[in-house]
């Protein structure tokens, strides 16, 4: 699977991680399913980590239908979400992985553990819970002149 995004979104997203920090961030994800089978994240929701944890989240449910419904006005579909590994490593967690229940989402983890180097990877996953399988997906962050239209 291809995903794009643009720059401004990617650095929303580290800007509001590093200021979370050492709290886990996180938020969603909209735009179109491509007909060539890219996901072209349009827009990203900065979300309130209800947790205030720093090895995991939870997403306010008031926030996430609120979401939803401006999803739904703007003509975007659900891609995903995203959330920050402040200490760790771009890749899920074993509660990533087990929590992942969306067997069409993308799962976009930004690790902060070299703060002068962010990493953001996408991925999928799906499967039964004694049988989850993870693959990465190609993420692209575009410059603004690689607009998606």
């Amino acid at each position: 699977m291809k995903i794009t995004m643009l720059k401004a979104d990617f650095d929303r997203i580290y800007r509001h991680a590093l200021a979370e920090s050492p709290r886990e961030a996180c938020g969603l994800l909209a735009g179109i399913d491509a007909p060539d089978g890219v996901l072209e994240i349009r827009k990203v929701y900065i979300l309130t980590n209800t947790d205030h944890a720093e090895e995991h989240f939870s997403i306010d449910p008031r926030e996430q239908l609120a979401v939803i419904k401006d999803m739904r006005a703007a003509g975007l579909a659900p891609l995903g979400n995203w959330h920050s590994h402040p200490a760790s490593p771009s890749r899920p967690s074993q509660e990533d992985i087990r929590l992942a229940n969306d067997p069409r989402a993308s799962y976009l983890i930004l690790s902060l553990a070299e703060q002068d180097h962010p990493v953001l990877n996408g991925f999928h996953i799906e499967g039964g819970q004694g049988s989850r399988t993870v693959r990465k997906e190609d993420l692209f962050i575009l410059e603004e002149t690689e607009n998606h239209d």
